[in-house]
């Protein structure tokens, strides 16, 4: 492979059409289904609707070549804020979309059964009613892409969330730093599976990665998506810990091969979190696996992701490489506690003509 092969040297990037008024309702989620069929909720842990992932033989040719061309990566990233703007409908449109691929989480050392049950209830309602009225979206069926917890709280969101559709997800395999032995990270992979998770989050070891044994991350990651059973993964790589976005490429690649359902930047608890830059890296090879296999893979990052502009950024970009299939929450997830709060200021805003403090949008 060469150096263009993974990133674009020139930068150029296609143009969006001009949204139309109904943006609103034509990016929203279910927009062409009928209201009655759009407010029927899923089965709990059933909303994936892609064919999964399926490990494939390990065979270092995928990956040993891998080059990243620093500055043409940079150069690509660096067009998204500057060359493009969604306004108006349009950009209610396509944040009210962004609500749906959010994975609403919680993960701090205080936790408790009763946060959990709030953020589940807020993961049901994510934006005030009278927000959604005035939208157009009364009769409509919104909600987050799931509610990301500890093991110790995921039978407590699944009861919260029963009868909703939305999945719950858990952090697994010793998150964040992923040092517990093997076989206890498969035990917690299990655990969270029988307590209802149908998504796991699990984390790869670093060391792997670093130290370039890249047919122990394949075991790994194997034994993991093994012991997930029918629950999706998400395979985090902690990417601001793997040194070098040419180890992000290959760590990508390998987590592909070997069955993740998605890949994923970090666990929110390294210093460097998601960026565009790892993002189009990681878009690539996604890209890439698809054109070897057929099959789709999602992409999730998080950590950092606070702001509905970041949100719009991550959407352009998910969209230009991938295409549309990737805006939605079958392939495409964002990981964020406090991003909800900004979207729906924004979307007050769009309906009233004023931000509203953020101490009026509760445990988003």
């Amino acid at each position: 492979m060469t150096s263009t092969s993974l990133v674009r040297a020139s930068g150029t990037v296609r143009s969006r059409p001009a949204a139309p008024a109904s943006a609103v309702a034509a990016l929203a989620p279910n927009a062409s289904a009928p209201a009655s069929a759009a407010a029927t909720p899923e089965a709990p842990g059933q909303s994936h609707t892609a064919a999964r992932n399926t490990a494939q033989p390990f065979d270092s040719g995928w990956f040993d070549s891998i080059r990243v061309n620093l500055s043409a990566a940079e150069r690509r990233v660096a067009t998204l804020p500057g060359r493009r703007s969604v306004k108006k409908d349009a950009q209610a449109g396509w944040l009210l979309k962004a609500i749906t691929c959010i994975d609403l989480t919680t993960l701090n050392g205080d936790d408790t059964a009763e946060r959990v049950r709030r953020l589940c209830a807020k993961a049901v309602t994510p934006v005030r009613p009278d927000l959604l009225a005035a939208l157009g979206f009364a009769d409509r069926t919104l909600h987050t892409g799931a509610v990301c917890v500890y093991h110790r709280f995921v039978a407590t969101a699944v009861e919260a969330l029963a009868g909703t559709g939305i999945p719950v997800a858990a952090v697994s395999t010793g998150f964040p730093a992923g040092l517990i032995p093997h076989e206890l990270k498969l035990k917690e992979i299990e655990a969270s599976v029988r307590d209802g998770a149908a998504e796991i989050d699990i984390v790869i070891t670093r060391e792997h990665v670093l130290t370039g044994q890249w047919q122990k991350l394949y075991d790994e990651m194997r034994d993991f998506r093994l012991a997930a059973g029918d629950a999706h993964v998400k395979a985090i790589l902690a990417t601001g810990e793997l040194k070098t976005l040419r180890n992000v490429a290959k760590a990508s690649m390998v987590c592909m091969m070997a069955g993740a359902d998605f890949i994923k930047t970090s666990t929110g608890k390294e210093g460097v979190n998601a960026t565009p830059l790892v993002t189009l890296v990681m878009l690539r090879m996604i890209r890439q696996y698809e054109a070897r296999t057929g099959l789709r893979v999602g992409y999730k990052p998080a950590g950092g992701v606070s702001t509905a502009k970041t949100a719009l950024d991550y959407q352009v970009l998910m969209k230009e490489e991938l295409g549309r299939p990737w805006l939605e929450p079958e392939l495409f997830r964002i990981g964020a506690s406090t991003l909800l709060a900004d979207i729906e200021r924004q979307l007050e805003h769009h309906v009233t003509g004023r931000y509203s403090a953020f101490n009026r949008h509760p445990m988003a």
